[in-house]
């Protein structure tokens, strides 16, 4: 996600991994049992893990998905800039608060943070909002008196106050021990979410000794565009105390009003994004120390109204529940959901690890509606879930966790997992058909790029995630994704957040990428999004049986070969009337958060495309060492200079997983095990890179368990090895997918041998059966590479390009033409299968009625037919043919014309047909951009069943 400015902020995981390691490893107290799968592994989580710097986490209370996470609000000594955007960074130790909500690992400059409390030993003699520098009302601590895991967090301040929290789904418990001597006060400061608020209003009631009020706030990433530099959501709170308040007070910016019970105003965005410091409102209660120096407090939340919050404290924590039967049940609840990944085998710090990368993989998006089932849309009214759907979700950080976090948590909860993909549905229909790229609660923050809502919704569908509106889903992505809108051709939130869901649309379908002079942000990086989204609606519709729209988009998806310049070999920036701009493959332009040279990979659907044109499988292996290494031979794993991987941020994520497809399995094992060895740990620092809600954590998941998803809309998984001698995946319909791995260790990452069901296996991935249907996998790991393991040709994991994953069935079959240009430019290199021979690789004539036509040998079904024009072959895009018919015939003398194209400028052109023939025909009627004459060049022409 977005890193805060500067936006690309070079991490050295490994230095910080070394800095702090072993720090907050005391906070656990775990002993796992030998040979016996963990059978507590909520007590194995530190959620301190990823709280300093990189990983932008936070360390409160919460359960799965929930509504609350209460959790510090730390202060470097600004009341207007929180340390790190979760709230919280563990080398600041002075705490202005316990906020009740908040999202781990956002980039940017936080957001949420509603409602901080703070309670507080001592008088409130001045309004906190004139405590400009967080000096009086707020307190350090020491992390000795620190502690958090997974449903609960304590730590006890310097001032003597120790804080004891925990949440259920809709609420949160608190108990507050107060030292002797000191006035028991206890702040709201309703106004101070992270990135301020617009209003904001609190209530005491004395009688009920209650405090309630809301905040209305929103900003998410406005100090960078004026377009998020406004509110979209209003919280509403309820909170209930166990003693009854000795006095009240409220006050409102610089003024304190003793014995007020209302009080309201917000900080307001200021001029610039930033809640403006000196502004704002909030309500303070004191105690008697005679009743006792522990304070119990119950608060319900509600995005909706005053009574839900009320109504959702009442249904989950009623009156009479004790603190620590919250804290049981939260802890319960973590392991519920933390068993359904059952580990045997490896140290206690790498259970904890694991099980606290699954915490936070679990984390997000978040129930948003109420126990009543009612929520807020993008609409802004209220709605009530029905159906299937049992619970809205909100906090989607889709450029992120489309990649792998949406597909761990519909492995585990296919419920879950379709009702997400069902929030993301209802969220299109209030927003004008809208897939927003990044939603924050019932609000549209169109942060990032690409189209990541079709790829989360299908991988969620494929996952096994299946109750959920996809029909309604598939037609509205499609309509998003062939229509184009203002807000597509808008530079409106240029660059971090372009508005339109699919930035420049209007040339994408025309030219079939995104130039470098639309209006995305970065339009090679753009389009590479682009046609992951189009895959996965290619795959969501064949799976709906709408193999039309799974024919289209498929070939949609092969426009990645449209920004792939042959000359640089690299994913490349190119205008609109389809120059490459100039190139360097270190830098990011382009590209958002990553550089030409690691966004290049992003293929995941078509890993044999890109090598093939990349020179072959073993040139693109030889890349993928260099990618991965210095010149040296030592790892380049992170920190990275542009030229080489970050395995702390997205776009390099799914690269090590690669080389399964190129033959040398061992390199993804050897590669994937060094990444989980020495980037990640059981430390403050042991996330290399911002969590982004999750996605980075659940790849952690999925490479400890030794499997990744192959691409969006896919349950096939790619293998590495499993870092534990068994693990047990119990999905929440039943299924159970046994990995056992006998041998495993720390350095045993190398596959020796492999049984799928029984049966002998050397194919480096499993097919979607053993994720929909279960199954056992069985394999022997060793010290020592297994070089001759998953290479044969056959191994490879499938690669989906134009018209299906089948062979193309134009390929070598016998072709002729009207004329050659020369004897080495014949009719048959455009079905050679290749572009990498140099500019004579292609078929040219310069007759004066220009054709070349394919017999297939017989009767054949034809799908899709791809088009391989000059630029494809690294010539000059104005040799592009302009106009062009393709003809089918039985016969080879009565053609019928399948397709006309005018106007053509792209260097690879696709067609969806549907026909039964043996002889295809390429009619060429402009051979040149120019239109006046010139020669017709055809490097490839491929036809798919």
């Amino acid at each position: 996600m977005v890193r805060p400015h500067p936006l690309r902020r070079a991490i050295s995981a490994l230095s910080t991994v070394g800095l702090l390691a072993g720090v907050g490893l005391t906070q656990l107290v775990f002993s796992p049992p030998v040979g016996a799968a963990v059978s507590d592994p909520a007590a194995a989580v530190n959620t301190l893990v990823g709280s300093s710097n990189s990983g932008e986490t936070f360390p409160g209370a919460d359960t799965p998905f929930g509504m609350v996470q209460w959790s510090p609000e730390n202060t470097r000594g600004d009341q207007t800039r929180t340390p790190q955007p979760g709230g919280y960074d563990y080398g600041v130790t002075r705490v202005r608060g316990f906020s009740l909500t908040h999202m781990s690992g956002t980039g940017c400059a936080g957001g949420a943070g509603d409602v901080p409390i703070l309670p507080y030993a001592g008088a409130v003699t001045s309004s906190p909002t004139s405590d400009r520098a967080d000096a009086t009302y707020a307190a350090t601590f020491s992390h000795a008196n620190e502690t958090g895991t997974a449903g609960s967090y304590r730590v006890g301040l310097d001032s003597g106050v120790n804080v004891e929290l925990s949440a259920s789904t809709h609420t949160g418990a608190g108990r507050f021990t107060y030292p002797t001597g000191k006035t028991p006060s206890l702040l709201v400061r309703t106004s101070n979410s992270e990135v301020g608020s617009s209003a904001a209003q609190t209530t005491i009631d004395t009688a009920n000794r209650a405090i309630s009020g809301s905040v209305t706030s929103g900003n998410f990433c406005g100090y960078i565009n004026d377009v998020d530099r406004r509110s979209y959501y209003t919280l509403y709170f309820y909170a209930a105390f166990d003693k009854p308040f000795a006095s009240t007070g409220t006050w409102k910016d610089g003024t304190l009003s003793a014995g007020s019970t209302s009080s309201s105003g917000g900080t307001t965005y200021g001029t610039d994004g930033w809640p403006v410091a000196g502004k704002g409102s909030g309500g303070y209660v004191t105690f008697d120390p005679n009743q006792g120096q522990s304070v119990g407090v119950r608060v319900g939340i509600s995005y909706v109204s005053a009574a839900n919050a009320k109504a959702n404290l009442d249904a989950e924590n009623p009156a009479g529940t004790t603190f620590d039967t919250v804290k049981q049940r939260a802890h319960d609840a973590w392991n519920t959901e933390l068993n359904r990944l059952a580990i045997t085998g490896g140290s206690a710090t790498q259970q904890a690890t694991f099980y606290t990368a699954l915490y936070h993989s679990l984390l997000h998006p978040n129930v948003f509606s109420d126990t009543n089932g009612q929520y807020v849309g993008m609409d802004q009214k209220t709605h009530t879930v029905s159906g299937n759907q049992r619970a809205q979700y909100a906090n989607f950080s889709g450029w992120d966790v489309y990649r792998d976090q949406v597909q761990l948590v519909t492995l585990l909860r296919p419920d879950v997992g379709a009702d997400i993909a069902q929030s993301l549905y209802n969220q299109a229909n209030q927003n004008n058909g809208v897939w927003d790229r990044w939603t924050h609660n019932q609000g549209g923050t169109h942060v990032m790029t690409g189209d990541p809502g079709p790829a989360a919704a299908s991988s969620i569908y494929a996952f096994g995630g299946t109750s959920f509106d996809a029909a309604g889903a598939l037609t509205s992505m499609v309509h998003a994704a062939t229509t184009v809108t203002a807000e597509d051709r808008s530079r409106d939130g240029w660059n971090v957040m372009v508005t339109g869901e699919r930035p420049s649309l209007d040339r994408y379908l025309s030219i079939g990428y995104v130039p470098s002079d639309g209006n995305a942000w970065g339009g090679a990086g753009e389009t590479l999004e682009d046609v992951s989204a189009d895959f996965g609606i290619s795959q969501l519709a064949q799976r709906l049986n709408d193999t039309t729209t799974g024919s289209q988009f498929l070939a949609r998806a092969q426009n990645w070969k449209n920004v792939f310049n042959p000359g640089t070999g690299y994913i490349q920036e190119r205008n609109s009337s389809g120059a490459w701009d100039s190139f360097d493959p270190a830098s990011d332009n382009g590209f958002a958060e990553g550089s030409a040279a690691q966004y290049t990979w992003m293929v995941p659907f078509n890993a044999k495309g890109l090598f093939a044109s990349m020179g072959g499988s073993a040139s693109a292996a030889s890349r993928l060492d260099k990618f991965f290494h210095n010149s040296d031979g030592s790892w380049a794993l992170s920190a990275s200079d542009g030229t080489h991987s970050d395995l702390s941020n997205e776009p390099s994520i799914g690269t090590p997983w690669l080389y399964d497809f190129a033959g040398q399995p061992y390199k993804t094992e050897q590669t994937v095990r060094q990444v989980v060895n020495t980037l990640w740990s059981d430390s403050p620092g042991g996330i290399p890179g911002q969590d982004d809600l999750g996605a980075m954590s659940s790849w952690y998941v999925f490479a400890a368990m030794g499997v990744y998803p192959l691409a969006p809309g896919r349950a096939d998984l790619l293998l590495a090895s499993p870092l534990f001698s068994q693990i047990v995946v119990h999905r929440g319909n039943g299924v159970t997918l046994t990995l056992n791995a006998t041998g495993a260790g720390t350095d045993a990452p190398y596959i020796q041998s492999m049984k799928v069901n029984g049966a002998v296996s050397t194919r480096p991935w499993l097919p979607e059966s053993l994720v929909t249907s279960g199954g056992t996998v069985d394999m022997t790991l060793g010290s020592t590479a297994n070089t001759s393991w998953g290479t044969a040709a056959g191994d490879a994991p499938p690669s989906f390009d134009s018209g299906s994953a089948s062979a193309d069935v134009a390929l070598n079959k016998p072709a002729t033409a009207d004329s050659s240009c020369n004897g080495d430019e014949s009719a048959a290199k455009a079905v050679n299968g290749s572009v990498s021979g140099g500019t004579a690789d292609k078929w040219c004539s310069l007759g004066g009625t220009t054709w070349w036509r394919v017999d297939l040998g017989g009767p054949t079904p034809v799908r899709t037919l791809t088009v391989r024009h000059a630029g494809a072959g690294g010539e000059s895009t104005a040799w592009n043919t302009r106009d062009y018919d393709i003809q089918a015939s039985d016969d080879g003398t009565t053609w019928t014309t399948l397709v006309q194209a005018r106007g053509n400028t792209a260097s690879v052109t696709t067609h969806a047909v549907s026909v039964t023939t043996r002889y295809l025909k390429l009619n060429v009627l402009t051979p040149e951009q120019s239109g006046t004459g010139g020669a017709a060049r055809i490097y490839e022409f491929e036809a798919y069943s």
